[in-house]
C-alpha cells in the first residue's frame, strides 16, 4: 500500500519536468523569452535545471515502489 504515494508523486514529478524541458526548448528554439525581465540565458539555464531537477526526483520516487 506505501508504493501507491511513491507511483504518484513519481508520476507528477516526472510530468512536470518533462513539460517544463519541453516548453524551456520550444522557447528558446523560438527565441522567444523564457521569463520575462531576466537574461534569456540564465532563464533557460535556471529552468532546465528545475526541470532536470524534477525528473531526477521521478526517477528517485520511482526506485523507491
Amino acid at each position: 500500500m506505501e508504493s501507491g504515494p511513491a507511483i504518484f508523486a513519481g508520476t507528477v514529478f516526472a510530468l512536470f519536468g518533462a513539460a517544463l524541458l519541453l516548453w524551456t526548448g520550444t522557447r528558446v528554439a523560438h527565441r522567444a523569452p523564457v521569463a520575462h525581465g531576466v537574461q534569456q540565458t540564465a532563464a533557460a539555464t535556471l529552468a532546465a535545471v528545475a526541470g532536470f531537477g524534477a525528473l531526477a526526483l521521478a526517477v528517485w520516487s520511482f526506485t523507491r515502489v
